[in-house]
């Protein structure tokens, strides 16, 4: 009823099994049984007159991908929902029904996610987003967004409040639905793909653009050598010390906290400045590519990584000793902002929010690719779920991945001079790809037709998971809590309004 694969693997579409829609139901939701498997993406597609349906379930215990497939019959026109056996289907099945017009008879929350061009329902705008309302004269409403008081994607947060306790957040994305999806499919020269890929969130270029070469190349049978997997992990844990130092300086900018601020915003520069020598973009734009390393990292490169991090270590671990013991910054930080196990496993989280609610979700142990398959990765996991939760595994994820790339830059690949260049993709085939960025799961799956040409691409940034758990966390806190516990999870704008 399934065909069970890997990471990076592709396999024929038609090998894919078709089910009827009770059985295809039936069967995805009663793997979400098991904490140790999640949806990774549920989409549809448009195929001879009819929407094709592809579940994607990781086993995060045997490392396989579960993947079944339905055709909707279109003569029924309302469905059961997933949603209502595990809420964590609930954003796959809103999509569905905005792009395609699906109707479910007892989805929990159906409400427009993106508000795309092609949209079924032309008459869904986004001024008239059905907010949720309680009507009260004891209660207030807040409203925040979609002019953001940064620099960072629109975004609307409406808060019902009694006084100044906070009893329901609602989060509303769509304002700058972007089609990056669909631009993978007009792009059609590889390189046009991959800036593409960069531009998909652009605190997470590493995460994204390794999810897109790695299914790209395994799209094309290319295997990718050492020096091009050493690369992609080094892009990746760099990636991660960079955010993670960011936003510990903006956790402690939320509680006015000004010397934690001032030294890890500091310590984020020369992290990021190394890409910059290395590829000569801040944020590695450039530096990865399929079938080609056209930035090969040097003996010369690793001796002034070193002289980072021997700079940085001291002063970081200086900084975070401070903020750890000092009493004023832990009343803000703990116990704030709590998403529990269970909450967590109900609506499906990934990344930071999962670990930090006690559950295993790392692709670096469970879905491993790249030099992870060597390095034993072993995932960072705290188990309050609270703001200082989230404090703590960016600080002991940033330890870990310096002693990894210490590690790495012990034993560097060659550079290879002649790659044999990459072939066609093949015809009729579906692949997966997922890769962990800082945030979490970063998912690309892709399909092509009988000429091997892209005929759907679908992207799933971990931030499509994890906002509902944002609304879940400041729920019964005070409003004055909700810039530090939005700053906690720091979630992507872009990366949910593809």
């Amino acid at each position: 009823m399934i065909i069970a694969i890997k990471n990076n693997q592709t396999i024929p579409l038609q090998s894919i099994p078709v089910l009827g829609y009770e059985d295809f139901l039936s069967l995805n939701t009663s793997y979400l049984k098991d904490e140790a498997k999640h949806c990774l993406n549920y989409f549809g597609y448009p195929t001879e007159g009819t929407l094709k349906l592809i579940c994607c379930v990781a086993n995060d215990t045997d490392n396989t991908i579960m993947i079944s497939s339905c055709v909707l019959n279109q003569e029924k026109i309302v469905y059961p929902s997933f949603s209502a056996q595990h809420l964590s289907f609930h954003i796959f099945e809103r999509e569905l029904h905005e792009n395609f017009g699906v109707q479910y008879s007892d989805h929990p929350w159906l409400k427009p996610v993106r508000y795309a061009f092609n949209r079924a329902d032309k008459n869904s705008e986004i001024a008239n987003y059905p907010f949720y309302q309680i009507h009260s004269e004891e209660l207030h409403e807040v409203g925040v967004g979609p002019i953001h008081a940064g620099i960072i994607e629109p975004g609307h947060f409406r808060f019902i409040c009694n006084g100044e306790q906070i009893l329901h957040l609602e989060i509303q994305h769509g304002y700058q639905h972007r089609g990056i999806e669909q631009l993978f499919l007009c792009r059609k020269s590889l390189l046009q793909k991959s800036v593409l890929a960069e531009s998909i969130a652009g605190d997470s270029v590493a995460g994204h653009t390794t999810a897109f070469v790695n299914l790209w190349e395994s799209l094309c049978n290319y295997k990718a050598d050492d020096d091009l997997q050493f690369s992609r992990t080094m892009a990746l844990e760099l990636e991660r010390i960079a955010m993670h130092t960011g936003d510990l300086s903006a956790i402690c900018t939320d509680i006015a906290y000004q010397l934690g601020s001032s030294v890890f915003g500091r310590l984020r520069t020369p992290v990021i400045n190394f890409f910059q020598e290395w590829c000569g973009n801040r944020l590695a734009k450039g530096l990865i590519r399929p079938g080609a390393n056209h930035f090969h990292f040097t003996e010369g490169l690793a001796e002034q990584l070193i002289k980072v991090f021997d700079a940085f270590e001291p002063d970081y671990l200086e900084a975070w000793n401070e903020l750890k013991e000092l009493p004023s910054a832990l009343a803000r930080l703990e116990k704030t902002g709590v998403v529990t196990r269970e909450q967590s496993a109900s609506i499906g989280t990934v990344g930071m929010v999962a670990k930090t609610s006690g559950i295993v979700r790392d692709i670096r142990a469970t879905h491993p690719h790249d030099l992870y398959q060597k390095l034993n990765h072993q995932p960072v996991i705290k188990r309050h779920g609270d703001v200082y939760s989230r404090t703590q595994i960016r600080n002991e994820e940033i330890v870990q991945s310096m002693r990894y790339i210490r590690g790495m830059i012990k034993k560097i690949p060659e550079a290879i001079k002649d790659r044999a260049p990459i072939s066609s993709a093949q015809k009729n085939s579906f692949v997966i790809s997922l890769t962990e960025g800082w945030r979490g799961e970063i998912c690309h799956c892709a399909i092509t037709n009988e000429t091997g040409e892209l005929i759907h691409y679908k992207v799933k940034d971990p931030s499509l998971h994890n906002w509902l758990s944002l609304a879940l966390a400041v729920r019964n806190n005070e409003i004055s809590d909700f810039p530090i516990c939005n700053k906690s999870f720091n979630l992507s704008y872009s990366g949910t309004d593809l």
